[in-house]
């Protein structure tokens, strides 16, 4: 039913025909670099889309440091994940998950016969683990939340419960989703963290600069909007429109960067006469606003920021609070509904990070968090600390693996 519907909405979806396109002949393309590869023992790594990548990729890479005889077969479910990282070279093969069914998992199995699978975060794909049970391949689950309200602790989740039997161990992040799993039977079970730490840990230690950024920014404050939907951009221009006139400036990285999206930004930004620029196409910096019209770059840009707002709250989620954060800067996002997000709370129980309903509450929130010397100076220090003692998560995992 899901292949059947995700072929009809490819008529007019972009993202739906790239799901649809990527998974054409996908026997012969694995087959064919198998082949290439087939001496060598070979891990499947498993990412849902883009930020399970970016969760998952300390850990590939602390693999790849250690066991460099391995060969790393990356699977993306979403074309986000996959457009983004199909010619990443720290993979030896990267391709999209075909669709969950028996004869697909099980070709895809004979077809790969991997040494090992560590699946990241989410995604229980009945079929393929079955099948990764019949094959009695070692099986890992990776930086994994578990909440109450999911399938597996519920009356009707008998299926799902016992998909989880098919790892030999759960990595999760907190002792409440330990908590959850040992309370129906699951025991293999450790608490690590999340392997996001190391990741942003990692890309604040690489030197980077841009003049372009350095260029706009100058003398102002910086507030950097990151993963930003419609609603939140309704939300910060308004907001950004009563604390402009006190030196700031502002920088919005929309979540979808494909023209139509950008457009739809530009006009809420001329709904207010700001002075805006195209980092990609047209990088002015005597602006107030500037888009960034690209993808790969957020992550860099936020030490730039000395606050940063985070989008995703509209949509009853969130993005990466932890990119913002480790740059010792203090982030806001829309909302309540964040108890989901184990980093959200954290940030939020230090006062580190704040949340606003409506562009009064978001101006007050920034004008603290620009123009308050003592909360900022608070902010590093809790922050500082919060890293410390949060990162080194991907050696935790390796050390409870059975890896030669």
């Amino acid at each position: 039913m899901y292949g059947l519907l995700i072929r009809v909405a490819s008529v007019q979806d972009n993202k739906a025909k790239q799901w649809v396109k990527g998974r054409k002949n996908w026997r012969k393309t694995l087959s064919e670099k198998c082949n290439q590869i087939k001496n060598d023992d070979k891990i499947w790594v498993h990412c849902a889309s883009y930020g399970e990548f970016e969760q998952g990729r300390p850990l590939i890479e602390a693999i790849q440091q250690k066991h460099p005889n391995y060969k790393i077969i990356l699977t993306f479910f979403s074309p986000s994940g996959y457009e983004a990282f199909k010619g990443w070279a720290g993979a030896d093969l990267v391709i999209y998950l075909p669709l969950d069914t028996k004869k697909n998992a099980r070709d895809f199995m004979d077809l790969l016969q991997p040494k090992m699978a560590i699946f990241i975060k989410y995604e229980f794909w009945l079929h393929f683990l079955n099948q990764l049970k019949k094959n009695a391949v070692p099986t890992y689950l990776v930086s994994a939340v578990f909440k109450a309200h999911h399938p597996f602790f519920k009356w009707y989740g008998g299926i799902f419960r016992s998909s989880l039997n098919v790892f030999l161990k759960l990595f999760v992040q907190d002792k409440a989703s330990a908590a959850l799993l040992q309370s129906i039977g699951i025991q293999q079970v450790q608490v690590v963290g999340d392997t996001r730490f190391d990741r942003v840990l990692a890309l604040k230690s690489q030197a980077y600069q841009n003049k372009i950024i350095e260029a706009f920014k100058g003398n102002s404050k910086l507030i950097i909007a990151g993963s930003t939907w419609p609603k939140d951009e309704e939300l910060i221009l308004k907001a950004f429109n009563k604390i402009k006139d006190k030196g700031v400036k502002l920088i919005i990285a929309p979540h979808e960067v494909e023209t139509r999206f950008t457009i739809n930004t530009i006009k809420k930004i001329n709904e207010y006469n700001f002075k805006y620029s195209l980092y990609m196409q047209d990088p002015a910096t005597d602006v107030d606003v500037m888009i960034i019209d690209t993808i790969g770059v957020l992550s860099k840009l936020y030490q730039y920021a000395d606050a940063a707002y985070v989008g995703g709250g509209f949509n009853g989620g969130l993005h990466n609070v932890l990119e913002p954060s480790v740059h010792l800067i203090p982030v806001s996002f829309y909302g309540q509904n964040y108890e989901k997000f184990n980093e959200a709370l954290d940030l939020m129980s230090q006062n580190v990070a704040q949340t606003a309903l409506t562009s009064s509450e978001l101006k007050t929130v920034w004008k603290q968090q620009l123009f308050d010397l003592d909360y900022c100076t608070m902010v590093q220090e809790k922050l500082q600390i919060y890293f410390a003692e949060n990162g080194n998560v991907s050696e935790k995992v390796m050390q409870g693996m059975l890896i030669d």
